[in-house]
């Protein structure tokens, strides 16, 4: 570790990163004014900001200070925390890129170096930030190491093989067999035996020796984390939630790539206060919930506002999602006295490494238990594996529970896939088959 460059990372994590906070916040620009459809925005926002920011901003100086990994968002954090990895997650930049409409630029410099336009839009941007080093998070750190799991899709394998290729590094690859009927003890064994024998790798690439008791303490940490994130979920069960799922997709970034520190379960903490707050107030995310509405699939980034203003004018809301839902789905199977064969079962279940039959029971019991009306289901062209299905499930649901459906086909961060005209029609006609259907 460089002297000079640990100082100078304590002295930005003690005086910088907080000096940054207080320039944001004077420098924020005027709020554009909030539609008269919603409620008033929650307090956590501004929190969430300085913790994200906060992240991106000491990701410039970790450099000589700590080891940096690149991780997926299906892999088993925890283990690299007990090796004080600084992890960058570039799905969530990715989604950042995209939230930012900056997507299809950066998807363009990928393609211009032969990367294809069918591939998945956050391998694309974070390939293109490699070529060409851009990005509005200021400047993120080179990894020393790339983790990924194939348990949210095969394309991440060959997306960090690239980059492990092009920077020279490690690339720990964990595999987890798809869940076709149930997970079988041999399965778990299997992808137990995978993270213990890891341990030598990440002690030399971190420098740093493992400590089983280190490890219990993160497990515990984020078992916790995702357990209140479930909680929050939950609260919008209430009528009216306090929240939207909208919202849900900007508070699930903690949880996502803060995952096991102690920042994550504090944010998690002030968060879950405030809508249990809201909840026993009667203050609902918009102003006259009449309809509610459940999402299948990631969010398209770049349309998150227009999405929200659309159907909350219509006095619909978004109370439940697959997607947000995928963090706290499988957190019952951690356990600090049984770290391997736990993290195993967590990791190895999850919504897109399991049987189509599992996720159609998830959303009868979400529908249940949110008491949806209605349904948007996102037909991304980036995530296959979220997208292929959505028929058969769409129909399956409409002949069991008579539920309104669309189907919108457009791209998590990718811009130029969005039709206007032809997915307004879309919604639109949706609107009106909900409101002849539904009584309120």
């Amino acid at each position: 570790m460089s002297i000079i460059a640990s100082l100078r990372y304590r002295f930005m994590k003690d005086y910088g990163a907080p000096a940054l906070m207080s320039i944001q916040d004077f420098n924020r620009r005027k709020s554009r004014p909030i539609p008269e459809a919603f409620g008033p925005p929650l307090k956590a926002n501004k929190r969430l900001k300085e913790i994200l920011s906060r992240h991106y901003f000491l990701s410039r100086f970790v450099p000589g200070v700590k080891k940096v990994a690149w991780v997926t968002s299906g892999a088993p954090v925890e283990l690299l925390r007990a090796f004080d990895f600084y992890t960058i997650y570039p799905e969530n930049h990715s989604a950042l890129v995209g939230a930012k409409k900056q997507g299809a630029d950066f998807c363009s410099i990928a393609e211009g170096d032969g990367f294809s336009q069918d591939l998945c839009s956050y391998a694309r941007i974070d390939l293109g930030h490699l070529l060409s080093g851009k990005t509005p998070a200021g400047k993120l750190p080179k990894p020393d190491l790339l983790f990924c799991s194939n348990n949210i899709c095969q394309t991440v394998i060959y997306w960090y093989k690239a980059i492990a290729h092009e920077l020279d590094i490690p690339l720990i690859h964990f595999d987890a067999p798809f869940v076709t009927t149930e997970q079988t003890l041999a399965d778990v064994d299997y992808m137990a035996q995978q993270l213990q024998d890891m341990i030598p790798v990440l002690e030399r690439v971190s420098g740093q020796v493992f400590y089983p008791q280190d490890l219990e303490v993160i497990l515990k940490r984020s078992m916790e984390s995702s357990q209140t994130w479930g909680k929050i979920l939950e609260s919008m069960q209430a009528r009216p939630a306090p929240m939207t799922i909208f919202d849900a997709f900007g508070h699930l970034a903690p949880i996502v790539s803060l995952r096991g520190l102690p920042v994550a379960q504090d944010y998690y903490n002030i968060l879950l206060e405030e809508v249990e707050d809201r909840v026993k107030q009667g203050i609902g995310a918009i102003t006259n919930e009449k309809y509610r509405l459940i999402w299948d699939n990631i969010a398209i980034w770049y349309k998150v506002r227009f999405l929200a203003t659309f159907f909350a004018e219509r006095q619909m809301n978004f109370v439940s999602a697959t997607y947000t839902n995928a963090w706290a789905e499988t957190t019952g199977h951690l356990d600090v006295k049984h770290p391997w064969t736990s993290m195993a079962k967590t990791y190895g279940q999850i919504i897109l490494n399991n049987n189509l039959k599992h996720r159609l029971e998830l959303m009868k019991q979400m529908i249940k238990d949110y008491n949806v009306d209605g349904m948007i289901m996102h037909s991304t062209r980036s995530c296959k594996p979220y997208s292929v299905g959505q028929y058969d499930l769409r129909k399956a649901l409409n002949a069991e529970l008579n539920l309104p459906a669309v189907i919108i086909d457009a791209d998590i961060a990718d811009e130029r896939v969005w039709s206007e005209q032809q997915i307004q029609t879309r919604l639109e006609a949706f609107c009106e088959t909900l409101e002849d259907t539904v009584h309120v």
